[in-house]
C-alpha cells in the first residue's frame, strides 16, 4: 500500500524499474480497507447525532420548566454519579456540543479486536532478546515523583503555541462556542491594586493634611447648671456636628437603643448609606489646588516657549522648574524618614533626570548654537550616561564650539575627575590644549569662531586652575615653572615680539627658557627681553662666581627608625615636598649639569609649559595673575582685585577655613588676617598635619624676595602698593603663626620680618601709606611690643593731614587701633572700660573727628564731653553725607573711567568710618547705640547693592568690565561691615549679659545676604553651639544650603553638629565618674552628621571639594567604620582622583594598604618622592 492513498494507483501504471526506486514510499502497514471502512463509519455516526440532535432542541422548546427542575436535582446528587451521568449524555445525545473524531472510532475498533501480546514492563539488552521478532519496547510503570512534587509536567514535555483569536475550528459559530479563560487574571487580578491605599501613599497622607484635626479633649458645657454636670466623659456625634447639630446627642431608636452611635453608623445599620458631596467637593478643592497651580505654571511655560523657542534663558527656567514641580508632586518627604525617603528620592530623581533631558534636547534641537544649552544638557546626562559616553560627547562639543570659555572649563573638570581615564599627563595636555585654542581664537588665528567676550579672563581661570591642579597632584616644580615662565612672557617680553601671534611668540621665549638663564626668583635674574637685547648685542658677560654663604648640612631624613614603617614615609615626603619644590637647575659655577639631577621628575622642559603661555593685555589682568601667583605662594591678598576662581571649592583643603575666630582674645579684629581654605605651595600632608614652617623655608623666602626685587620696578605705583601691603601681611601672619608655638622661633621670626617691614616702609611710595603704617603697628601689637605699636599709630595719624573722617585710609587705622585698645583694656560692669572718658579708645576716635594728629602725650589726658557730642555729631554728618554721595554716584554712573576708579577707592570704603562711629556710640552710649548705626547704615548699602546688581542684570548688551569690579567691592564693603557688626555684639555679649536674639538677628539677616561668608558663619556656630537648642540653627542651616549651591554653609552645618556631638559625649562620659563608659549610647547624631555629609557631597559644588571628602572619612575613622571609611576613600577617588593629600590620608588611617595606595599614586602618575623601595633602603641605613 502507498504511503500517499489517494496516488496508489499512479504508482502502478509506471514501469517496475522506477517503483524499486520509489519503494521507500511505501507503507506497508496500511490496509485501504481499514480506511475506508473506519470512514463509512464515522459518516453513518454523524448522520444519527444529525436526526437527533433536531429532535431534542424541538422537546427542548417544549418543556423548558422541567428542564429546570432536573437540573436543579442534579446539583444535589453526589460527585461520581453527575460524571457518569456526563459520559451517558455525551455519548447517546449526539449534539455538535462535541465533535467526534476518527480516532475515537479507531479506538473502539482496537477495543473489539483480540489483545496482542503483552509489552513487558522491565528494560533489558537486546543482546539478551530470545528472537528477533519479539517485542523490542517495554512500558515503564514506575511513576515519577517529580509531577508529583510540581503538580505538573515539565515546561520542556508540553509543546508551546501561540493561539490567534478566540475561535476554533470545526465548531458551528451558531451553536457552539469556546471561552478561553487566563487563570493569570484570576490569581494576579488588580484586587490588590484597587484596594485601599496604604496610610504612608502621597494620596492618604495629602489626606491627612487637608482634613482638620479631631479635638481630643472634651468641651466645656456652656450651660451655668452646676448640678447638670455628668461624671463621665460624653462621647460627641462629630459628623453631627458637621452637618449641622453642634453638640447634639444622636436620635435615641431601635437601631441606636443606646444613643452611642453616630448618624452614619445607625444609617448602616439599617442598610442605608449616606454621603456628603460636600466634603467630597471640599477634599478634592484642597488637593486640586496645588495640582492646579503646576499645571498652570506649565502650561506657561509651554505656550511661552511656543511663542519664543529662542529664548535660552527660558528654557533652562523651565528646566530647573522641573526640580521644583517634582517636590511638589513628590512632597510629603519631610513626614518620612531613613530607609523609605531614601528609595522615594531614586524613584523620583531619574524619572526628573530623564525629563529633564527630554526638555533640553528639545531646547538644544530648537537654539543648536546655544552652548548654555549645550552644557545643560551634558550636566543632566552625567548621572545617567556611562563616562565613555558623556567624555565622546564633551569631546564633539568642545569641537563645535572652541572658543567658549566656560564650556571649555567644565570640560577640564570632567576630564580632570574621570577616574577610569586619568592619569595627570592626559589632565595636562588638555589644559594645555584648552589654553592654546583659546590664544588662537583671541588671537583672530581661527578664522572659523570669533573671540567672545571676556575671554582672556577665562584664561586666566584656566591658567590657574592647571597650577592649582599641578601643586594638588604633587607636582609643585611644573607649576611654579608656569608661574615663572608666564611672568616672563608678560612682564619682560620684547618689544619687538609684541605684535605677533602667541604660538609665534611662544617659539621665541622658548630658546629663553632652554638656554639656562636665571628666571624669576633666582639670583641674578634680568628677564626676557634683557636677555634678548644682550643676545643680538653678542651675549652677556660671565660674571665672577659669587661664593655663596656655607650651605647648611642637610638634616637625616629618617629621625626615628623605630616608628612604623607608614609613619616614616609620611613624614620623608611631607618634608621632601616643603623642601623640593622649586626646579632644580644646573648651577653653572659648580659645573653641574642635567645629568647631576637626582630626581628627574624635579626639572621642567619647555614642552610641559610651553602649549599653555597666553597673553593678557589689561593691566586689570596683570594685577590679577600677580594676586593669583601670590595666593599660590601663601600670601594674604585683596579678594576683591584678585577675583577668586569660578569653583572655589576645588581649591579647600584646609582646616583652617572652619577655625578662624576661635581666639577669644581678637574677638574684634579676627577678620584682619582671614583664611581661604587653600594650602600653599609646599605644604602637602595630611588633613590634620602641621606645617614644617610658618612660611616657605629659607629657599623659599629667598625666592619671594629675588621676584619682588625684580618685579616692583617695572609695575606701575598703584600696583606696586597692593603688592607691597601682600608683603606686609604675609611678614604679619607668619608672626601670629608662631604666637602660639616655641618662644624662641617667634623671637627669630619676628626679628626677620620687622627687618622685612622697615625696609618696606623705607621705599619711597610706602613711606606715606596709612595702609603699610596701621599693618606695621599690628605687626608690633602682635608681637607684644604695645608702646611701639601707639607710637607708631600716633605718628600714622599725622600722615592722614586735616581730612580726618574723610580719610578712609586713616579711619581704618584708627579704628583698628581703638579695637586692638578695646580688647586689651579692662572692662567694668557694663561691659565698657572702666573710665570712658580716660579710655585711650575713645580719645583716638574724638580725636580722629577733630582732623589733627593724635600725640602719645593726649592719650593719658581724659576727654570732655562737650568733645564727645562734638565728634558723635561729626561722625553722624560724615556717615549721612558718605552714604548720600555713594548712592549719587552709584545710581548715576559717568562714563569716564577715571571717576569710576575714584569711586572705588574713595566712596565705596565706608568700613573704616562705620566701624569707628559705631565703635564710638558703643564705648560712649551702649551697645543699642551701636547696633542701632549699624542697622541703618546696613540697610542702606544692601538694599543699594540689590539695585546695582538688577541694573547690571537688565542691561545685558553694556560693557561690565568696570561694573562687576564696582559690584564686587561694593559686596566686599557690605559683607565686612556686617562682620564688625557681629564681632562687636559677640564680645559685648562675652563681657556682659545680653539678649542672644539682638546677635541671632543680626547673624542671621547678613547669612542670608552672603551665604558664603566665613567669618560670618564662625561666629554663628561659636554663638549657637554655646545652647542646646539645635532646631532654630538646624532649620536655618537647612534654609541656606537649599536655595545656595555654596559648599561654606555645608562644611560649617557639619562643624556644628560635629561639636555638638563632642559636647553630648562629654557630658554623658562625664555621669559617671566612677567608670568611664566604653560605648556611648546613640543619641541620633552620627546619623544626623553622616547625612549631611550624603547630601553636601551630592551637591553640585560639594562632589569636587577636596576639604569635605577627607573631613568625611576621617569622621568615619573616628567613628570605628573602618570599612566604610575605606569605601567611601575609592568613592572620592571617583571624584577628586588628582588630590595627592587624599592618598596621605588613606595610608595614615590604613596603614596596612600603603602598598596598594603608592601602586595607585604611580598608575595615576601622581608625585611620588619617596618610592617605598628606597624606604626600606632608608630603613635598612
Amino acid at each position: 500500500m502507498a504511503l500517499f492513498p489517494a496516488f496508489a494507483g499512479v504508482t502502478n501504471d509506471k514501469v517496475e524499474d522506477t517503483s524499486n526506486e520509489l519503494k521507500w514510499l511505501n507503507n506497508k502497514s496500511f490496509q485501504t480497507s481499514d480506511a475506508l471502512s473506519l470512514h463509512s463509519s464515522f459518516l453513518e455516526t454523524r448522520n444519527e447525532g444529525l436526526h437527533k440532535g433536531l429532535s431534542l432542541d424541538r422537546k427542548d422548546e417544549d418543556t423548558v420548566p422541567s428542564k429546570k427542575k432536573k437540573k436543579h436535582e442534579k446539583h444535589g446528587k453526589k460527585r461520581k454519579k453527575h460524571r457518569e451521568k456526563d459520559k451517558r449524555s455525551t455519548e447517546s445525545s449526539g449534539s455538535d456540543s462535541e465533535p467526534i473524531f476518527p480516532s475515537d472510532l479507531k479506538r473502539k475498533q482496537e477495543t473489539d479486536r483480540p489483545q496482542a501480546a503483552a509489552i513487558p514492563s522491565s528494560f533489558s539488552w537486546l543482546d539478551d532478546i530470545p528472537s528477533p521478532t519479539a517485542q523490542p519496547f517495554c512500558v515503564d510503570c514506575k511513576s515519577d515523583a517529580s509531577n508529583w512534587t510540581y503538580k505538573s509536567l515539565y515546561r520542556g514535555d508540553v509543546a508551546r503555541y501561540k493561539r490567534k483569536g478566540n475561535s476554533s475550528l470545526g465548531l458551528d459559530p451558531r451553536r457552539q462556542e469556546i471561552r478561553w479563560e487566563d487563570t493569570k487574571k484570576k490569581h494576579k487580578g488588580g484586587d490588590k491594586k484597587k484596594g485601599t491605599d496604604r496610610y504612608f501613599f502621597p494620596a492618604c497622607r495629602l489626606l491627612l493634611r487637608s482634613q482638620p484635626p479631631l479635638q481630643t479633649l472634651p468641651r466645656v458645657c456652656e450651660s451655668s447648671d452646676v448640678t447638670n454636670s455628668n461624671t463621665f466623659l460624653p462621647l460627641e456625634d462629630i459628623v453631627g456636628e458637621r452637618e449641622g447639630q453642634p453638640g447634639g446627642r444622636a436620635q435615641i431608636s431601635s437601631v441606636n437603643p443606646l444613643g452611642v452611635y453616630d448618624s452614619t453608623t445607625a444609617l448602616w445599620l439599617q442598610g442605608k448609606g449616606k454621603q456628603d458631596p460636600t466634603d467630597h467637593d471640599n477634599h478634592n478643592s484642597e488637593t486640586g489646588q496645588e495640582a492646579k497651580h503646576l499645571t498652570s505654571q506649565t502650561e506657561e511655560f509651554n505656550r511661552k516657549l511656543r511663542e519664543q523657542p529662542e529664548d535660552t534663558q527660558l528654557w533652562l527656567k523651565f528646566i530647573r522648574y522641573q526640580d521644583e514641580l517634582s517636590a511638589a508632586v513628590f512632597g510629603g518627604e519631610e513626614e518620612q524618614q531613613g530607609k523609605e525617603l531614601l528609595e522615594r528620592r531614586k524613584s523620583s530623581y531619574k524619572a526628573v533626570l530623564e525629563k529633564k533631558l527630554s526638555i533640553a534636547e528639545r531646547a538644544v534641537a530648537t537654539n543648536p548654537g546655544c552652548v548654555a544649552l549645550q552644557r545643560e544638557r551634558l550636566r543632566i546626562c552625567q548621572e545617567l550616561w556611562e563616562p565613555s559616553a558623556l567624555a565622546k560627547e564633551w569631546k564633539k562639543l568642545v569641537f563645535l564650539h572652541p572658543n567658549s570659555g566656560p564650556l571649555w572649563r567644565e570640560y577640564l573638570l570632567f576630564t580632570q575627575s574621570y577616574f577610569s581615564n586619568f592619569s595627570v599627563s592626559k589632565v595636562n595636555s588638555a589644559y594645555g590644549k584648552c589654553l592654546s585654542m583659546l590664544s588662537a581664537v583671541r588671537d583672530g588665528s581661527m578664522v572659523s569662531h570669533p573671540a567672545l567676550p571676556g575671554i582672556e579672563e577665562d584664561m586666566l581661570d584656566i591658567f590657574t586652575k592647571q597650577c592649582h591642579f599641578l601643586r594638588q597632584s604633587g607636582h609643585s616644580e611644573k607649576a611654579l615653572a608656569l608661574f615663572q615662565s608666564m611672568i616672563d612672557f608678560t612682564f619682560f617680553k620684547p618689544d619687538s615680539v609684541r605684535q605677533l601671534s602667541t604660538k609665534q611668540q611662544a617659539d621665541f621665549f622658548e630658546p629663553f627658557w632652554d638656554s639656562g638663564e636665571a628666571r624669576v626668583g633666582e639670583f641674578d635674574a634680568r628677564g626676557w627681553k634683557a636677555w634678548m637685547v644682550q643676545q643680538e648685542r653678542g651675549g652677556w658677560v660671565q660674571p665672577c662666581p659669587v661664593e655663596d654663604e656655607e650651605e647648611e648640612e642637610e638634616e637625616e631624613e629618617v629621625k626615628d627608625r623605630s616608628q612604623p614603617r607608614w609613619t616614616v614615609w609620611l613624614d620623608v615626603e611631607s618634608s621632601r615636598e616643603a623642601a623640593h619644590w622649586l626646579p632644580w637647575r644646573p648651577e653653572k659655577a659648580k659645573g653641574q649639569s642635567e645629568d647631576d639631577c637626582e630626581d628627574p621628575e624635579r626639572q621642567v622642559l619647555f614642552d610641559d609649559i610651553g602649549p599653555s603661555l597666553i597673553c593678557l593685555s589689561s593691566p586689570e589682568l596683570q594685577l590679577r595673575f600677580l594676586l593669583h601667583f601670590l595666593s599660590f605662594l601663601g600670601l594674604p591678598v585683596d579678594t576683591v582685585l584678585s577675583a577668586g576662581l569660578c569653583h572655589p571649592g576645588l581649591l579647600m583643603e584646609d582646616l583652617s577655613l572652619l577655625t578662624q575666630g576661635s581666639d577669644s582674645r581678637r574677638s574684634l579684629t579676627f577678620h584682619n588676617l582671614p583664611s581661604l581654605g587653600m594650602n600653599s605651595v609646599g605644604h602637602m600632608t595630611t588633613l590634620q598635619g602641621t606645617r614644617k614652617w610658618a612660611g616657605l623655608g629659607k629657599q623659599g623666602e629667598k625666592f619671594v624676595n629675588a621676584m619682588f626685587n625684580m618685579l616692583l620696578p617695572v609695575l606701575p605705583s598703584d600696583q606696586r602698593a597692593v603688592l607691597s601691603l601682600s608683603r606686609m601681611q604675609y611678614e604679619k601672619l607668619k608672626v601670629f603663626r608662631c604666637t602660639h608655638g616655641n618662644k624662641k622661633r617667634l623671637r627669630s621670626q619676628s626679628k626677620i620680618s620687622k627687618r622685612i617691614a622697615k625696609s618696606l616702609l623705607k621705599e619711597p611710595e610706602n613711606r606715606s601709606s596709612l595702609a603699610m603704617w596701621r599693618e606695621f603697628a599690628h605687626l608690633e601689637w602682635m608681637l607684644g611690643n604695645i608702646e611701639e605699636a601707639r607710637k607708631v599709630f600716633s605718628a600714622s595719624t599725622a600722615l592722614g593731614g586735616a581730612k580726618g573722617l574723610c580719610h578712609p585710609s586713616l579711619c581704618e587705622l584708627c579704628l583698628l587701633w581703638a579695637q586692638l585698645e578695646v580688647e586689651d583694656g579692662e572692662s567694668g560692669p557694663g561691659g565698657v572700660p572702666t573710665d570712658r572718658g580716660a579710655s585711650t579708645a575713645v580719645c583716638v576716635l574724638t580725636t580722629l573727628t577733630e582732623g589733627h594728629a593724635l600725640s602719645p602725650s593726649s592719650l593719658s589726658q581724659p576727654v570732655s564731653p562737650v568733645a564727645i557730642l562734638k565728634a558723635r555729631r561729626s561722625y553722624e554728618q560724615a556717615l549721612t553725607a558718605a552714604l548720600s554721595a555713594l548712592n549719587q554716584d552709584l545710581c548715576n554712573p559717568q562714563a569716564d573711567k577715571k571717576s569710576h576708579v575714584d569711586v572705588q577707592e574713595e566712596k565705596l570704603r565706608l568700613k573704616g568710618l562705620l566701624g569707628c562711629y559705631a565703635l564710638f556710640q558703643y564705648l560712649t552710649m551702649g551697645i543699642k547705640a551701636a547696633n542701632a548705626v549699624y542697622s541703618q547704615a546696613r540697610e542702606r548699602m544692601d538694599e543699594l547693592y540689590r539695585t546695582i546688581t538688577s541694573d547690571q542684570n537688565s542691561r545685558a548688551d553694556a560693557d561690565h568690565s568696570g561694573s562687576n569690579l564696582l559690584v564686587s567691592k561694593l559686596a566686599y564693603e557690605c559683607e565686612m561691615v556686617a562682620v564688625q557688626q557681629a564681632s562687636l555684639l559677640k564680645y559685648h555679649m562675652s563681657v556682659s549679659a545680653f539678649p542672644l536674639a539682638t546677635l541671632r538677628d543680626t547673624l542671621t539677616s547678613a547669612l542670608s545676604t552672603w551665604p558664603s561668608s566665613a567669618p560670618l558663619w564662625s561666629i554663628y556656630v561659636q554663638v549657637e553651639n554655646r545652647y542646646h537648642s539645635a532646631g532654630r540653627a538646624r532649620r536655618f542651616f537647612h534654609s541656606v544650603t537649599r536655595d545656595n549651591d555654596s559648599v561654606v554653609p555645608r562644611l560649617f552645618a557639619i562643624v556644628a553638629e560635629q561639636q555638638r556631638k563632642q559636647l553630648v559625649d562629654a557630658a554623658q562620659r562625664s555621669c559617671d565618674k566612677s567608670a568611664a563608659l566604653s560605648l556611648l549610647p546613640e543619641n541620633g547624631l552620627s546619623n544626623r552628621i553622616r547625612g549631611l555629609f550624603e547630601s553636601a557631597i551630592g551637591s553640585e559644588r560639594g562632589i569636587h571639594c577636596p576639604l569635605l571628602w577627607r573631613m568625611y572619612i576621617h569622621y568615619l575613622v573616628s567613628e570605628g567604620k573602618m570599612d566604610n571609611a575605606k569605601g567611601l576613600f575609592y568613592k572620592a577617588l571617583q571624584n577628586i582622583p588628582w588630590l595627592k593629600g587624599l592618598y596621605m590620608d588613606a595610608v595614615q588611617l590604613f596603614p596596612e594598604n600603603i602598598q596598594e595606595f603608592v601602586d595607585l599614586m604611580t598608575e595615576k602618575e601622581l608625585r611620588v618622592r619617596l618610592p617605598l623601595e628606597e624606604l626600606d633602603i632608608l630603613l635598612e641605613d
